[in-house]
């Protein structure tokens, strides 16, 4: 059962949203098989419940071959659920990610529930799908499905000890029938997304005419040199307006070995675009791609150039590029609720919001911290870090916020 109606933060605010009853999935086309990881194991036997109902098992989506075509065809699975990503996230935090599925490890998968093991002696150990991800979406075919697998799942976690488990699902109807117990809302963003289906001139008079449209006709007379790649001078240039961007918010900057793995595990799904005023990086952002959608994920800025309006004439660029690969979305990611610059800023580029609520399981832990929340009591601990420590901090603290 879900509780739905309203959400109430952290800070004992409640905010009104949106429970549609929309399905969790399509119809799920059956994906090749390949052979499975001997690192999977099933998670729970019925002789230790006691009943018939089938079992579940784990598998590792690092080593099990079937996952990456599974989510290659799923058509609700994004780039967040790819090995890259995965990869990426292990290799830098230590997180292992796991997939929970009624599919044995020598059958073709049909479906799977996505998450992270996190064990922090600061935060707690606890199952989250994902960290530091928009969101993830349960590939499976049905609500009654999805009900099975929480079903169990959630008695697994109370037999292991975990905190909770958090899901960060798009679909507006996440309500896992038969499962026990309540899930919780535990945080409400705004999610804002760009159709690259119309012309791109239709897309251009779309955006906002003065805080978009002339902000890039104004950054193409400015000057500015354009660079794009994956090359170690462009990631050293990122992560140095990264640095300057986090640094005005009083936040520690992500570590650098976060950006060089995405780097890595990604490929050629992965681009940062830099602008330059007579070799002076001024403003960079990172983009990543799967199927038909790009995803805006980074973006940061010396503010000493702000007026060239330069994150604007690069976003301008990824979207053209992004229609003329024949991608159909262009993902601008989630923002907080009360962000309002942020909030702002998206509106003006994409014509309204979705919203994404995460949930959390057992209830009673809806109300501890979410990552920003987390975040938030850093800044506040290490305001007192001078710049050069900064990046230091993040190294240490960034593993226990997700």
């Amino acid at each position: 059962m879900v509780s739905t109606g309203e959400i109430r933060g952290y800070n004992g605010l409640v905010t009104k949203i949106d429970t549609q009853n929309s399905p969790i999935a399509p119809e799920v086309r059956n994906s090749p098989s390949g052979s499975s990881s001997p690192d999977e194991r099933e998670a729970m036997s019925d002789s230790k419940r006691g009943t018939s109902a089938p079992k579940i098992y784990e598998l590792d989506p690092l080593g099990d071959s079937r996952w990456q075509p599974f989510v290659q065809q799923h058509p609700n699975a994004s780039v967040f659920h790819t090995t890259g990503w995965l990869r990426s996230l292990s290799l830098t935090y230590g997180y292992s990610p796991v997939v929970f599925t009624n599919t044995s490890p020598i059958g073709e998968l049909k479906n799977g529930l996505l998450f992270c093991r996190i064990q922090s002696w600061i935060t707690g150990s606890r199952l989250v799908s994902l960290p530091f991800s928009d969101h993830c979406e349960p590939l499976v075919s049905s609500t009654d499905e999805l009900g099975s697998l929480v079903d169990r799942l959630q008695t697994s976690i109370e037999q292991e000890n975990w905190r909770y488990l958090e899901f960060r699902p798009v679909q507006g109807g996440f309500q896992p029938k038969r499962a026990k117990g309540d899930f919780q809302a535990a945080k409400l963003y705004y999610w804002h997304r760009l159709d690259l289906r119309p012309n791109i001139e239709n897309i251009f008079l779309g955006f906002h005419k003065a805080s978009v449209q002339r902000r890039i006709r104004h950054a193409e007379k400015a000057g500015l040199v354009c660079e794009r790649g994956r090359s170690d001078k462009l990631l050293k240039d990122f992560y140095s307006l990264l640095t300057l961007t986090r640094r005005r918010h009083r936040l520690p900057p992500q570590p650098f070995a976060w950006f060089q793995n995405l780097v890595d595990c990604m490929g050629d799904s992965l681009e940062i675009r830099v602008t330059y005023q007579q070799q002076v990086p001024t403003d960079a952002i990172l983009t990543l791609r799967f199927r038909n959608t790009v995803y805006y994920k980074y973006g940061c800025s010396d503010r000493k150039f702000k007026k060239l309006g330069a994150t604007t004439l690069l976003l301008w660029q990824a979207i053209q590029d992004a229609k003329a690969g024949g991608a159909k979305e262009f993902d601008l990611g989630r923002s907080e609720v009360d962000n309002e610059g942020l909030l702002a800023f998206k509106d003006h580029w994409a014509n309204g919001r979705t919203q994404i609520v995460y949930w959390r399981y057992p209830a009673s832990h809806s109300l501890e911290m979410t990552e920003e929340q987390r975040l938030n009591v850093a800044k506040r601990l290490i305001g007192w870090v001078p710049y050069r420590l900064l990046a230091m901090a993040g190294r240490l603290i960034y593993r226990h916020i997700g």
